[in-house]
């Protein structure tokens, strides 16, 4: 009768599983010879010696099992790419049908542009310049000559803000979303490069904002009378009082209600702007102007360009995006200009490592928009008053800002060919002309925001 025996520890199933390449007859085996054995073989060795198991740690456990996972997370990974370049990047795929033709239509729409550029540039080579455009918006820069832009061998772009012209309505957009906006499409035709920022009016908001969330795509900022949140809080006292006291009562009003009540905005904004009179732009736009600019309103070019402009703008008839875009103005940007201001920032973990950051280069970097920033002020701009320029000034020492007498809010920016010479000698230097392709070494882009200067 074989040997009763109790049932077999872990180390003997573990030994039998091993194939030793011997076939067996139906002897009785010699189980404490094949433990032994088996443990030898395992691996399975005490610290004297004696063949008893060692105890794996949990260190050793959680070692090996992060180690597996990490070469299934590996594997998977690379699955997944080959998945999606096989499923998702081919020109039959949902993803491509999707979205391959409406990005040929942006590009079709945008083609024109290319009418701007010398013969022997290539539109890929050129300097693009993207500006937003929304209500009370001017298509580019107002009377700007094509000579001008082929001398300086700069290229507009532009596209409307979500709700304004033909672009359809973004629920929940913020300054965060606008500067993605901008981002994806200087990437849809093709921009690259670095490009340039040129924000007027309202439309620095959008400049700022696409500076703070993407300054690693800007090559510089220009501004022409550009606007902040009136109610900064970072703002002094004095340049408080004397911004505020440059605008009409309704203005004011406007501001208050965005603040406070906008669901009452939708009542003005209809009588004014969406009214669809648009004689008296200093009126429905509840701005005080100028001299300058009261000449420049009498000029029949000027008002036939502003009012086809802003007929373009509210084309969808819905007050929504231009509530949105006033409560954007009022509120929080998320951010300060103080941020923008070059500054040394010093990792310290304490007393002593401060003291040595004081006297040590290494352990500190400089931080902010370190790029070209500059402002043009019109010291008769009763919209954008200059205390506004002294406020930006005093928070960013390093933009340049260049204060032109005697000019308003339109008069600097709207059918002046000097001072469109002056925007550009400023940014690029001397004219480049028409270059030929083998000698363009490095190209510079520029994209220009523009926006309304009215309610908001």
């Amino acid at each position: 009768m074989d040997e009763i025996r109790g049932v077999p520890t872990w180390q003997e199933e573990l030994a039998s599983l091993v194939d030793a390449g011997l076939r067996y007859d139906r002897a009785p085996i010699d189980l404490t010879a094949a433990t032994e054995s088996g443990s030898k073989r395992s691996g399975f060795m005490s610290e004297d010696g004696s063949g008893s198991e060692a105890r794996e740690t949990l260190k050793d456990q959680v070692t090996g099992f992060m180690k597996s996972w990490g070469e299934m997370l590996v594997d998977l990974a690379k699955g997944c790419k080959d998945i999606v370049q096989q499923t998702v990047v081919t020109e039959d795929s949902f993803v491509v049908r999707k979205l391959g033709k409406p990005a040929a239509k942006v590009s079709k729409k945008l083609s024109f542009m290319n009418d701007f550029l010398p013969e022997d540039r290539d539109p890929i080579h050129a300097w693009p310049v993207i500006f937003f455009v929304f209500l009370l918006a001017l298509a580019g820069i107002p009377g700007v000559k094509k000579s001008l832009l082929v001398e300086y061998g700069v290229r507009l772009v532009s596209y409307d803000l979500p709700g304004f012209g033909e672009s359809d309505p973004h629920r929940g957009r913020n300054l965060s979303s606008s500067a993605s906006d901008l981002i994806n499409l200087a990437a849809a035709v093709g921009i690259d490069d670095k490009f340039w920022l040129l924000g007027y009016s309202t439309g620095s908001m959008h400049t700022w904002a696409a500076m703070k969330y993407f300054p690693e795509k800007i090559a510089g900022a220009a501004m022409v009378a550009p606007v902040i949140n009136p109610y900064e809080p970072s703002m002094a006292k004095e340049e408080m009082v004397k911004t505020w006291e440059q605008w009409l009562p309704k203005r004011k009003l406007m501001y208050f209600l965005a603040r406070r009540f906008p669901l009452l905005l939708p009542f003005f904004y209809r009588r004014s702007f969406l009214s669809g009179k648009l004689d008296h732009l200093d009126q429905w736009m509840a701005i005080s102007l100028g001299e300058k600019d009261k000449l420049l309103l009498k000029d029949p070019t000027f008002r036939e360009f502003y009012q086809r402009n802003v007929e373009e703008s509210v084309r969808q008839g819905i007050t929504k995006p231009f509530v949105e875009e006033a409560v954007l103005q009022v509120s929080n940007w998320g951010f300060t200009l103080s941020e923008f201001r070059t500054q040394k920032k010093c990792t310290t973990n304490g007393v002593l490592s401060w003291l040595m950051s004081m006297y040590s280069e290494a352990e500190c970097e400089l931080i902010g928009f370190r790029k070209p920033i500059h402002i043009w002020q019109g010291m008769d701009d009763r919209v954008a008053p200059p205390s506004v320029s002294d406020y930006i000034s005093r928070m960013i020492p390093e933009a340049t800002v260049h204060k032109i007498p005697d000019e308003g809010h339109f008069s600097f920016f709207s059918f002046c060919d000097e001072c469109h010479r002056q925007i550009l000698d400023a940014l690029f230097g001397e004219p480049k002309g028409q270059l030929e392709k083998e000698k363009e070494t490095k190209e510079t882009t520029l994209v220009e925001t523009e926006t309304h200067k009215g309610e908001s």
